[in-house]
């Protein structure tokens, strides 16, 4: 299993970015997928989820309203379109897939790769 993740950068507050993870190594149309950010000294959080078929989504009420994920099943790729960006904002953002259930729940997530670092200036 590989998920790429890119699109990170440098981005004034009131901002955006689009990051894409690309995905390889398994069924990704079989799988809910998500983004978890992570920012220094904190545990990884959970950021937002969508179903593997039918567009339903999920998101951490700290970006309601600002971001958006979305998925393309025929290039395995997963988007988070992030607008309005804020410095707390700032983490590094993986990628992951899920096929729990209560995915919406950010439950049953693995993660792999580097991340892409998103740092959001005041």
């Amino acid at each position: 299993v590989q998920l790429q993740a890119f699109g990170g950068g440098l981005v004034q507050a009131g901002g955006s970015l689009r990051l894409s993870c690309a995905a390889s190594g398994f069924s990704f149309r079989n799988y809910h997928m998500g983004w978890f950010r992570q920012a220094p000294g904190q545990e990884r959080g959970f950021v937002a989820a969508i179903h593997r078929s039918d567009g339903a989504t999920s998101y951490a009420d700290s970006v309601k309203g600002r971001f958006t994920i979305s998925r393309v099943n025929a290039k395995n790729t997963v988007y988070l379109q992030m607008n309005g960006l804020k410095p707390e904002d700032t983490a590094v953002y993986y990628c992951a897939y899920s096929q729990n259930v209560n995915w919406r729940m950010a439950v049953g997530f693995n993660s792999r790769g580097q991340g892409t670092q998103v740092t959001v200036s005041s």
